[in-house]
């Protein structure tokens, strides 16, 4: 497989990053960390999630995927795999573009967790106020 042509995208979310490569004429399968999607996704709505740029590319069950992700949690993980896969598939066909931007696809989600303040519990959590 290696030898083959493929397009690269990388997606990000939070801590999460996701390198994203897509086979054409595939078979439609996809590994993520060298293990299969339903594998490291077992989370239900997850995979759905991840194949939307492929569904709305009409390329389900035409392309072979690889990811390597890393960082964050499942959630950041799942929508930095679905960036980077809706870029590399902008490599592969550009004319996708309007499409992938309505969907909502393309633009990185810059919402970071803010740092813990000082005499705080968490970011803005105060401590509980006792008069005595």
């Amino acid at each position: 497989m290696s030898e083959m042509q493929y397009y690269e995208g990388v997606g990000r979310r939070k801590t999460a990053s996701a390198r994203v490569r897509i086979y054409p004429g595939g078979s439609g399968s996809i590994t993520v960390n060298d293990r299969p999607v339903e594998e490291y996704f077992p989370r239900y709505g997850d995979i759905d999630q991840l194949r939307e740029p492929l569904d709305l590319a009409g390329f389900t069950g035409k392309m072979d995927v690889t990811v390597h992700v890393k960082g964050g949690g499942v959630t950041g993980q799942t929508d930095a795999v679905r960036m980077g896969m809706a870029r590399a598939l902008l490599k592969y066909d550009e004319e996708l573009r309007p499409a992938m931007r309505k969907a909502g696809l393309l633009t990185r989600d810059a919402r970071e967790k803010e740092r813990k303040k000082p005499g705080l519990k968490r970011a803005r959590k105060a401590p509980t106020y006792t008069k005595r």
